[in-house]
């Protein structure tokens, strides 16, 4: 099962490709279409990370498991209000 650990190690890894990526657009190594399609995906994958951060926490603090936490979808993850 995955760990807060684990998670946060996910987090910190896309985040220096998000900066690469744009360090590659500057340097005209990728297109700026190839850049956005990634960044995208870089986005919806963090924004699943971090889902499942907060699901593992609430878990912990209502005696639950951490290890009940699920990653949801792209399509769930990026449908919530904020």
């Amino acid at each position: 099962m995955t760990t807060d650990q684990g998670i946060h190690e996910h987090i910190t890894a896309l985040v220096a490709e998000e900066k690469i990526l744009r360090e590659q657009l500057g340097k005209h190594e990728v297109s700026q279409g190839e850049e956005q399609a990634r960044l995208k995906q870089i986005e919806i994958e963090l924004d699943q990370a971090w889902d499942l951060l907060r699901q593992r926490k609430a878990l912990r603090e209502t005696g639950g498991s951490p290890d009940n936490a699920s990653e949801r979808t792209g399509d769930v993850v990026e449908k919530y209000l904020n």
